[in-house]
Parts: structure tokens; sequence; C-alpha cells
């Protein structure tokens, strides 16, 4: 049996959170601190909208900008050297524009709930923006941020539609485990695909479980 599905799965998840993690609390956090609403309802839509649309869809635009007949794509393979499409990186990508959503919207309310007089009065005592960030927002909304965190890891080892367009099917390359049960299943291997599927239910539980300790932490501040 094959077991560089786990592998991939597991470094493209571990990748794409570290990208998520971080873009989506800077997102969040920028578009808390926006005063325009309108600005704010236009970027919380565009931010949310890859939650709402079908992966393949996702993928489908992926696939349009990157592809190496596409400006985007052509330069970056011509001047640099890099080819994002059907690469493992391709895989990390896929999952960071599908998980993003989850943690920018996680994030953002748990930012959100921050009493926002702890915040005037930070403010008050002369405290910067990004200090107030840092020291106060922060660890106030870390256990709301780690919930996100695990459930946009979670989304992006589960993610399937848009990493077969962009990144494609390649076993030992881009064969991540949604789509290794896929093509055991297609195969006619469900004796195979029955372990894939039990290696994901694992982490799943294993995600759950954590979500569930995190809830409690949350609680108990």
């Amino acid at each position: 049996m094959d077991f560089s599905p786990v592998i991939i799965s597991l470094r493209t998840a571990t990748a794409s959170i570290a990208v998520t993690f971080v873009l989506g609390v800077t997102l969040a956090w920028a578009v808390v601190s926006l005063r325009n609403e309108k600005l704010k309802t236009f970027f919380d839509g565009l931010l949310t909208l890859p939650m709402v649309l079908p992966p393949t869809v996702a993928g489908f635009f992926m696939l349009y900008i990157f592809g190496l007949r596409r400006p985007v794509g052509q330069f970056l393979n011509d001047s640099l050297g890099l080819r994002v499409t059907f690469s493992w990186g391709a895989t990390v990508l896929a999952a960071v524009v599908i998980s993003l959503p989850l943690m920018y919207r996680a994030a953002r309310g748990a930012l959100e709930q921050v009493d926002g007089e702890l915040i005037q009065a930070a403010r008050t005592l002369g405290l910067g923006e990004w200090t107030i960030f840092t020291r106060l927002r922060l660890p106030l909304a870390a256990p709301g941020l780690v919930s996100g965190g695990i459930l946009a890891f979670a989304r992006g080892l589960g993610e399937f539609g848009a990493t077969i367009m962009i990144a494609g099917n390649i076993a030992g390359r881009t064969r991540t485990l949604p789509l290794a049960v896929y093509s055991a299943v297609a195969a006619g291997d469900m004796e195979t695909a029955f372990v894939y599927v039990a290696i994901i239910v694992a982490i799943a539980f294993v995600a759950v479980a954590a979500l569930n300790r995190a809830a409690r932490w949350r609680k108990s501040l």
C-alpha cells in the first residue's frame, strides 16, 4: 500500500495552516479596523466567497490565473522558474484558498468579541494600535483563533475539488488523502480506499477533540 498520500496530506495541511493562520488573523484585524462600513462589507464578502463557491470553481479561477499560458503563471515560470500548476505547491495553494475563509471568519469573530472598553482604555493610555493588537487583542482572542486554526487545518487536509483542478492527481507528488480515496475507489480497490478513509477519520477525530478542548479553554477565560 502506498502511504505517500498520508505524507503529502500532512505536509500540505501543515504548510497551508502556517500561511492561513497568519494571513487570516492579519486580514481579520485589517477588516475589523476599517471604519468605512461599505469597504468592510466588500472585503468581508470577498474573503468569505471561497467558502460558498464550489471548490472546483475556486480551482478553476486558480488554474486560470496560474496556468502556464496565463500572464501570472507564465511570468512565474519564465522569470522565477516557479511552476505552480500540477506541483506540490499547488496543493498548498488550493488548501490555503479554500481554508482561509474559515480562519478569517473565526479570527474576525474572536477579535470582535474583545471588550471595546478595554481597547479604548488602552488608546487613552497612549498605546499604539500594533501594541494593542499584540498585547491585548491577540491574547484575549487566542481561544477563538486556535479554534479557527484547527478548523482551517482540517479543511485543508480534506480539500479535494480545488486540489484536483490546479494540482492534478499525480501519484507520489500531488495525490493527497482525498484524492487517494477517489483513485482507489475508481480502480475498484475498496480495501485500500477503506484504509485511507480510516486515516482521514482518525485525523478528523483528533481535530474535533482539539476543537472541543479549545472551546473549554474559551469558557474558562
